[in-house]
C-alpha cells in the first residue's frame, strides 16, 4: 500500500505556482505587485461597521470568499457598532429631529469605530509601521450605483471600510468622515450588512488568485463595462420536459472554435450602464 502524504500550500507557494500563468501574471502586475522573486503577498482587508457582526458569517465562509480568505487573498472582519458606544444601554440610534417615522444610527459611535479602526484620512497605519491605502464607503439608497466600474477602481485599495446603516439611516453628519457613498440599485433593503456582501464579492473576484479561472473574470458579463455575456450550456445535449426537447445549439458541438467564438460574441449583449 503506497502512502499519501498530503500537506497544504502556503501562499507563497501558491502565488508562486499562479504566476507562471501570462493572464494572471498581467493582471497581478496591473494590481499593483511585483511578480519578481521578492513579489508581495497580496492581502485586501473588508471592515464592515454594523449593529449585527454576524449576519454575514455564513455567506463570507462559504465557497470562493472562504478559499480566499483560507489562501489569505483577503480578509473579512465585522466590528460591533455597539462596542464604539458610551451609555451602558449601548444604544446607537435615536429619534429624528423634525419628526417622522423610524429611528436614526448616531453620529457619535460611527466617528468613534472610525477613529478607533484607524479609518479617517484615507490611510491605515499599520502595527509594523507600514500604511495601506484605504477607502470608507457608507451604504445608502442614495448614494452613488455601484456598477463592475466601481468595482475595478474600488479593487485598486488595500483596504474597504463599510459603513452599515439601519432603519431610516445614519445621521448625515457621517457623511463628513466618508470617502464615498454607495447603493447597489434603486431599491431599499432593511440595511447595509446585503449590500456590503455584494460589493465585498465583486471586488473580491478581480484580486488574482481569488477566482479559479482567470478567464471566467476577463470575459464575463460587464467585463468591458458594457456587454452582457453569452448563454451557457452543460450535458445533456437534450433536455425533455413536458414532451417538448430543449437543445443545445449545434455550433456548440462542432469544435469549431472560431465559430463558436463568432456565435458567442453575436448572442453576447449590449447594454448601457
Amino acid at each position: 500500500m503506497h502512502r499519501i502524504r498530503l500537506r497544504a500550500i502556503d501562499f507563497d507557494t501558491y502565488i508562486g505556482k499562479r504566476l507562471k500563468s501570462r493572464n494572471f501574471r498581467e493582471r497581478y502586475q496591473a494590481y499593483g505587485t511585483s511578480v519578481n522573486n521578492n513579489y508581495k503577498r497580496i492581502l485586501k482587508h473588508f471592515d464592515l461597521i454594523t449593529i449585527f457582526p454576524h449576519s454575514l458569517n455564513s455567506y463570507f465562509g462559504t465557497s470562493i470568499l472562504k478559499r480566499a480568505q483560507e489562501k489569505k487573498l483577503i480578509k473579512i472582519t465585522a466590528h460591533d457598532l455597539r462596542k464604539y458606544t458610551t451609555d451602558k444601554h449601548h444604544k446607537v440610534d435615536d429619534r429624528v429631529y423634525g419628526g417622522g417615522a423610524g429611528m436614526v444610527i448616531k453620529v457619535e459611535p460611527i466617528y468613534r469605530a472610525l477613529r478607533a479602526l484607524k479609518a479617517l484620512g484615507g490611510k491605515w497605519q499599520m502595527a509594523n509601521g507600514k500604511s495601506k491605502k484605504t477607502r470608507t464607503i457608507l451604504l445608502a439608497a442614495n448614494g452613488k450605483q455601484f456598477t463592475q466600474a466601481v468595482a475595478k477602481r474600488l479593487a485598486k485599495y488595500e483596504r474597504l471600510v463599510f459603513i452599515c446603516g439601519r432603519y431610516e439611516g445614519v445621521d448625515a453628519r457621517a457623511e463628513k468622515f466618508i470617502d464615498e457613498k454607495l447603493s447597489v440599485g434603486q431599491y431599499v433593503v432593511t440595511g447595509g450588512e446585503l449590500p456590503a456582501a455584494i460589493i465585498i464579492d465583486a471586488v473580491s473576484r478581480l484580486v488574482p488568485g481569488v477566482v479559479g479561472k482567470e478567464e471566467s473574470v476577463a470575459n464575463e458579463s460587464f467585463s468591458d463595462g458594457a456587454t452582457l455575456e453569452h448563454p451557457h450550456y452543460t450535458r445533456p445535449e437534450v433536455f425533455v420536459a413536458d414532451g417538448k426537447k430543449y437543445r443545445v445549439p449545434k455550433v456548440l458541438l462542432g469544435g469549431h472554435h472560431k465559430d463558436i467564438a463568432a456565435w458567442r460574441a453575436k448572442t453576447s449583449k449590449k447594454t448601457r450602464v
